[in-house]
């Protein structure tokens, strides 16, 4: 109880207290009479309806408790990378998210560096003249959280389409430019917010300042089994 009672029902209520400066105390107080009719008021174990609201929460159960359900799942697969494509498995996206956050991260990246070579084609890649590729591809683990994304050249993109990579063959590249982003990102862009899509790998973003050896073998053991699920189910392997 006193994990939640810090975490999250004061929080909630925050559109409804906007006033710069609220705090949970103040927020509590405020609550108990029900100020600017927000939807519960709070006290230290329980809450309680506003009744003006209870109508509608009955009358919309239905969608409130869907829309738990699909944050819930989004949740479980940004935590849980070796199980792709958990939201999609109840509904398939009508359309796909933007890279232009990610893109902008790897100009910073590459401007770093003054350019990257494509890890699949030797090209050498400058700012704003790459693709953002996935490399597992999006259409298995429908997601696009920075560690799989690098820079690549856009017509080897563009041809490579839905197939996997080789291990073998291209992963140390891969990994060895993922953390030279890694790097320049903790030290250009510290409060990046995509550096949390590496916490379903490493155990925290403290750690990735340094990236011990052992950090490859954790990076490699959560793509791995991707890939060759992903060939089980009929994934096309790139030659």
């Amino acid at each position: 109880m006193w994990h939640f009672n810090k975490q999250v029902p004061h929080w909630f209520l925050s559109p409804w207290f906007p006033q710069q400066g609220e705090t949970r105390k103040s927020i509590y107080e405020a609550s108990q009479t029900f100020e600017n009719d927000c939807l519960y008021s709070l006290e230290q174990t329980y809450i309680t309806i506003n009744p003006i609201w209870i109508d509608h929460l009955s009358r919309n159960a239905g969608i409130l408790k869907s829309f738990c359900y699909w944050k819930l799942s989004l949740y479980l697969q940004k935590h849980n990378p070796n199980v792709p494509d958990i939201p999609n498995k109840l509904v398939k996206p009508a359309k796909r998210n933007g890279l232009a956050k990610q893109r902008k991260v790897w100009d910073v990246v590459i401007e770093e560096l003054g350019g990257v070579d494509c890890i699949y084609t030797n090209t050498r890649l400058y700012k704003n003249g790459f693709a953002v590729e996935h490399f597992i591809p999006y259409a298995f683990v429908s997601h696009d959280l920075f560690w799989n994304l690098i820079p690549a050249c856009p017509s080897f993109n563009s041809s490579k389409s839905d197939k996997l990579p080789q291990l073998e063959k291209y992963f140390d590249a891969f990994y060895g430019l993922q953390k030279t982003a890694i790097k320049i990102i903790k030290y250009r862009m510290p409060k990046e917010k995509l550096l949390e899509d590496y916490l379903s790998i490493f155990p925290d973003l403290e750690s990735l300042q340094k990236l011990p050896d052992d950090y490859k073998a954790k990076f490699k053991t959560t793509i791995e089994p991707l890939i060759t699920i992903a060939g089980n189910n009929g994934f096309e392997y790139m030659f």
